[in-house]
């Protein structure tokens, strides 16, 4: 007796699961494309002010710092985007080995087997790049996150000194 043919669950989750982790892979490659544009954007905008205002040395190293970091942000962005395509690619590919070998199923057993094995090869595979692509979008944020409290650090102590003089005036 075939130990699917018994088990609803299993069927759905043989059918349900690539097509969540695909849908998965295509969102994280989306908000990562959307992320990289930021990073494009920011840089920008960052050498423009710091062309604009070449008196404020302070301010200036913390641009230069940052747009360093917004260049590791997009080698991460990148690089996290490469891995959501693969995933994507290699969750499709997985899908259709997975169908070629349910069609071997019947008559072809060392077909089968070796279909069975490739399937869950290129499904490994696939769920091992997306994984990484999170890990690098994890240490990408971190990086965002250093900027900004880098760029609040400087804000407040340029307006600690204003705040301060307010609250003695009062």
């Amino acid at each position: 007796m075939n130990p699917l043919s018994g088990n609803l669950f299993t069927l759905l989750t043989l059918i349900v699961a690539p097509a969540v982790l695909t849908n998965a892979s295509s969102v994280l490659a989306l908000s990562t494309a959307n992320r990289f544009g930021r990073v494009v954007d920011r840089s920008r905008q960052l050498v423009e002010e710091t062309e604009k205002a070449r008196g404020d040395a302070d301010l200036n190293v913390i641009r230069v710092r940052q747009v360093g970091r917004l260049r590791r942000r997009a080698g991460l962005l990148l690089r996290a985007q490469t891995c959501f395509y693969a995933a994507l690619g290699l969750f499709v590919a997985a899908a259709l080995v997975s169908v070629l070998g349910a069609a071997l199923a019947s008559g072809h057993p060392v077909a089968y087997s070796l279909a069975a094995l490739a399937g869950f090869a290129v499904g490994a595979s696939a769920g091992c790049s997306l994984f990484y692509g999170c890990t690098l979008l994890i240490r990408e944020t971190r990086l965002a996150l250093q900027s900004l409290s880098e760029e609040t650090a400087l804000l407040e102590a340029r307006l600690a000194p204003a705040v301060e003089g307010g609250a003695r005036g009062k």
